[in-house]
C-alpha cells in the first residue's frame, strides 16, 4: 500500500477529527466509563483489527486507551491506516 502525501494525510484527519497526526502515525485517546468498559473496547479493537489485518498500538491505563496507527510495512501513513481509525470511530459510537 502506498505512502500517503502530507496533502492526502491532511485531508484524511478531517474525516477523522479525533484523531492527530504524530510524526509518521495517528493517534487517538479515548476515555470510557469504566475499566472493563475500555477492555471490552480494546477487544473489539483486536477483532476488527484482525479483520483489516492491521494492528494499532494500544495503551490502557484504567478508563483511557490510547490508540496508535501506522502501517510499519510502508514506513509510515497508508489507506489502511484511516480505514481502521473510522472503524474505531464506530466502535467507541457503540461503547
Amino acid at each position: 500500500m502506498p505512502l500517503l502525501s502530507d496533502e492526502q494525510i491532511a485531508r484524511e484527519l478531517d474525516g477523522v477529527p479525533d484523531w492527530t497526526r504524530d510524526g509518521d502515525a495517528i493517534t487517538r485517546t479515548a476515555e470510557l466509563d469504566t475499566f472493563l468498559a475500555a477492555v471490552a473496547f480494546v477487544n473489539r479493537v483486536a477483532e476488527a483489527a484482525e479483520e483489516a489485518d492491521h494492528h494499532p498500538d494500544i495503551d490502557i491505563r484504567y478508563r483511557k486507551v490510547r490508540l496508535e496507527l501506522s502501517t510499519h510495512s510502508a514506513g509510515g501513513l497508508t489507506g489502511k491506516d484511516f480505514a481502521l481509525a473510522r472503524r474505531i470511530d464506530g466502535l467507541l459510537v457503540d461503547a
